[in-house]
């Protein structure tokens, strides 16, 4: 990349001759675009509205703002939430988004109801809904963190169950783990109108149509079958980092002046707009050897667009290497979302302890309680280095335990507005990649220092409960602590521990232990928690709360190449079970703490109750395929979900495909400051069914912990109070919540990386899958032995026909196979929702594109 100063001058920049991001116009484009002004150039969006205008037009409620969601596989479709939770405004063409990227917020002026979208009953309209990355709170799904290096991904509450309502949105437009069903639950019941390529023989579409008015124009309808319209007249906030992974090409006029100038940068990501870039910047015989390039990846940061240009203009930012190897495509993904993944400044570096090794101080130790004589322990992931918690639990002579969660101290180390606590704010969360981990911390603390590593005395934050065997809780104390943790377990460990309770374990059989503790003790004490865990856990279902545990992808490593050798579904059992239940049990405890001394300035966790609309969709859904569902709440839901259904491999795979639907209408998890938020009930968590959560489990990899300890810290006295007032804490949540979908995204994607890498050089891969939406010319499943979900198009399948009908109102299609042999006769299959079939992952022999065809009924497995 040359390091030259010459720059475009974006005024410079026309349309070259040539197909264009803007060029294929939609029937929203062509309404909304300007006429041309004579004595200058033709505007192809409209200029931005002033803020005083948009500001009062938010007032009067002539404007409405939210974040802008684009389809990951329509580019030209884009939703923005309604603010009353009905149907998402729709937002049509390219020029109507008016240059906002995805994830911004955005500022929408609604068009006449002439304008407004007609939907239709049937299904055979487009998305009529945002498509949502991973709108599935970590607080209700199992986390899709890919591997067992993730130290969360196996147990902390905050993961287990937050996964699943934060952040599952489908966005990047590769069809891989999550982008397969972006369509709302509407769509995936009751779509008609996919358009394929496939030639249909004899096909008849027998949609009937019964309360469908037959009328086109808008405003003669009423509004159950219209959904707003609206175009972009202001960025409020621009969340999107601007920069995008891609290909550079030379532009296809070489006669114009720009030739010369620009080269013409096109994103993976089509929802990013493609940008004329210098030419100094690219490589320096990128000119002459176009074709060298053909197979690299840049990143380009989009510097401005304006209102009379197609393209966009970039700034080259770097040379990643080849499209499809681990370390450029990773690299891509962190700079598009945004992740800090540079090296520790030296300012940071110096609010480190300076003189190693560390001690704890005389005086420290005397302002703590000591542990360190306790049977204290981790259980973890085995290739965790950031160890955050512990456990303790030791019998009463009453009969009763004292159960500790000790957490580490890390606010002791990260002090308020020092250099190491505002990069800390800023990154706001570790980043789990399925090959390593970003840190939010540096490593001397989130691995030594502050991680709860065996035999090492480590300053804790502790609560302890007095507890009876069957888990009710009969005191409760709170304090900063120093422990020194006897052993890591693993949870394979632990699990031994509780599948074998009779068992003496050898020394061999474990990590090291303290010479302070047996294993026998251990032993008793990880099997008084499992059995304490398990009331606490059917309590909290019987008082209604709601988990919805999706397939969790985890790969292993080649340690040599750090090619993916082989992936499987991560098992979530009682070990993690446990230490979720107690991480739990000190979040809830935290939260009800910091609310009481700091009213207005509490940081907690709310979970919003499902999308209305979508809860709707999916509960006409569920009846049009016979299923009796409880949506009444998060208790019902639960209970619905798990005692509808058998045992068997038919119920069980049923259950994972409705497990992920249920998903589709939640609501993301969200930091919030209680001194912001003046309706007490929008406190509740609606997965754990709690009207008081926070996060104070994980502040090695959290930064919202780091302020709830320093929380904790001032509510007990032993700090000054917090320096933050509530409207900087407000900030501060919201730049945590805007971190975390970006963390889980980027974790998705990259489990997306390896699982692409994975399929081309081990497939291709065969596994039984469940369909989980029919389309007319295609059908969705879920791959069971993989958690992935792909489209199946019958066009990719050696068919004489096939035909598509709705059976009552659940939608079918029938498939003509064509026959193996001459003699033989056409095999007929019937795909409806929930049919199970069994499918072939293969590579499309492009960079991380593979594709799934379903395998002929009765061929050989």
């Amino acid at each position: 990349m040359n390091n030259s100063d010459s720059r475009i001058n974006p005024r410079q920049l026309g349309t070259p001759r040539g197909g264009s991001y803007g060029a294929a116009l939609t029937s929203g484009d062509r309404r909304n675009r300007n006429k041309p002004t004579r004595g200058r150039k033709k505007s192809i969006f409209e200029a931005y509205m002033s803020k005083e205008d948009v500001s009062a037009g938010l007032k009067r409620g002539k404007l409405i703002q939210g974040p802008l969601r684009i389809n990951p596989k329509k580019y030209h479709e884009a939703f923005v939430p309604s603010p009353d939770g009905t149907r998402d405004i729709f937002i049509d063409g390219v020029v109507a988004r008016n240059r906002a990227l995805n994830g911004d917020i955005v500022v929408v002026k609604l068009l006449p109801k002439e304008q407004w979208k007609v939907i239709k009953p049937d299904g055979s309209d487009k998305e009529t809904e945002a498509t949502h990355e991973s709108d599935v709170p970590e607080d209700v799904l199992g986390t899709c963190v890919p591997q067992e290096t993730v130290k969360g991904d196996a147990k902390s509450p905050d993961v287990i169950i937050e996964a699943q309502f934060d952040d599952n949105d489908a966005e990047h437009g590769q069809d891989h783990l999550q982008d397969m069903l972006a369509e709302d639950v509407k769509k995936l019941s009751l779509d008609t109108g996919e358009k394929g390529k496939a030639v249909e023989i004899g096909v008849m579409h027998r949609t009937k149509q019964d309360d469908v008015p037959k009328v086109n124009d808008p405003r003669l309808l009423p509004d159950k079958f219209l959904q707003r319209t609206a175009k972009v007249v202001y960025i409020l906030e621009k969340k999107h980092s601007r920069a995008a992974t891609g290909f550079i090409k030379l532009l296809a006029d070489k006669n114009s002046e720009l030739f010369k100038k620009c080269a013409m940068f096109s994103p993976m990501d089509h929802r990013v707009p493609r940008a004329y870039v210098s030419l100094a910047d690219c490589p320096s015989d990128f000119v002459t050897r176009p074709e060298d390039y053909s197979n690299t990846l840049f990143i380009c940061r989009i510097v401005d667009w304006k209102e009379d240009s197609n393209f966009a203009t970039g700034q080259m930012a770097k040379t990643l290497g080849q499209a499809g190897e681990i370390e450029p495509e990773t690299e891509g993904i962190l700079t598009e979302y945004g992740v800090d993944f540079s090296d520790f400044s030296p300012e940071v570096l110096e609010c480190l302890p300076q003189s190693l090794p560390w001690v704890i101080s005389l005086g420290e130790l005397a302002n703590r309680r000591d542990l360190r004589r306790e049977c204290i322990f981790t259980i973890d992931p085995s290739t965790a280095k950031d160890l955050d918690d512990a456990l303790s639990c030791k019998q009463l002579p009453d009969g009763n335990f004292e159960v500790g969660v000790h957490i580490a101290d890390v606010s002791y180390f990260v002090k308020e507005e020092t250099a190491l606590d505002k990069m800390a704010s800023e990154r706001a969360t570790s980043v789990y990649l399925v090959q390593k981990v970003i840190p939010m911390l540096p490593k001397l603390l989130c691995e030594e220092l502050c991680s709860l590593n065996p035999m090492r005395d480590r300053l804790t934050f502790s609560v302890m409960w007095k507890v009876t065997p069957e888990g009710k809780i009969l005191d409760e104390w709170f304090g900063r602590t120093i422990i020194c943790s006897c052993v890591k377990l693993s949870y394979d460990h632990a699990q031994s521990m509780i599948e074998s309770p009779g068992k003496v374990f050898s020394p061999e059989e474990l990590p090291p232990v303290s010479p302070q503790h047996s294993i026998d003790e251990i032993q008793q004490a990880v099997l008084n928690l499992h059995r304490i865990a398990q009331h606490l856990r059917k309590q909290r279902f019987i008082d209604g709360a709601l988990r919805l545990d999706q397939l969790k992808l985890s790969f292993t490593l080649d340690q040599e190449s750090g090619m993916p050798q082989g992936c499987y579904i991560y098992q979530y059992r009682d070990s993690n079970k446990l230490v979720e239940e107690f991480m739990l049990l000190a979040n809830m405890a935290v939260a009800h703490q910091i609310y009481r001394s700091f009213p207005e300035q509490a940081l907690l966790r709310r979970h919003p109750p499902p999308q209305s609309k979508l809860l709707n969709d999916l509960m006409e859904f569920c009846d049009q395929v016979g299923l009796d569902i409880d949506f009444s709440s998060a208790g019902a839901l639960h209970k619905s979900l798990n005692e509808t259904f058998g045992a068997d491999r038919y119920s069980e795979a049923r259950k994972e495909v409705l497990t992920n639907m249920f998903s589709r209408p939640m609501q993301m998890a969200l930091y919030f400051c209680t001194g912001v938020l003046e309706d007490e009930t929008l406190f509740r968590h609606y997965a754990l069914n709690v009207p008081f959560y926070t996060h104070f489990t994980s502040p090695i990899r959290r930064y919202a912990d780091i302020i709830v300890h320093r929380l904790l810290s001032a509510s007990l006295g032993t700090s000054c109070p917090i320096k933050m007032e509530k409207d900087a804490i407000q900030q501060q949540a919201d730049h945590c919540n805007d971190r975390k979908m970006a963390s889980k995204r980027v974790q998705e994607l990259s489990a997306d990386l390896f699982f692409a890498i994975f399929v081309r050089e081990c497939g291709p891969l065969e596994s039984e899958a469940m369909v989980m939406g029919v389309l007319n010319e295609a059908f969705d499943v879920l791959v069971l032995k993989f958690g992935v979900q792909k489209r199946i198009y019958c066009n990719a399948l050696p068919l004489l026909g096939f035909q598509f009908q709705k059976v009552g109102r659940k939608p079918e299609l029938t498939l003509m196979w064509e026959p193996e042999r001459p003699e033989q006769e056409a095999v007929s299959q019937v795909i409806t929702i929930f049919t199970l079939v069994e499918v072939v992952l293969k590579s499309d022999g492009v960079p991380l594109k593979y594709s799934a065809v379903i395998k002929r009924p009765g061929s050989e497995k």
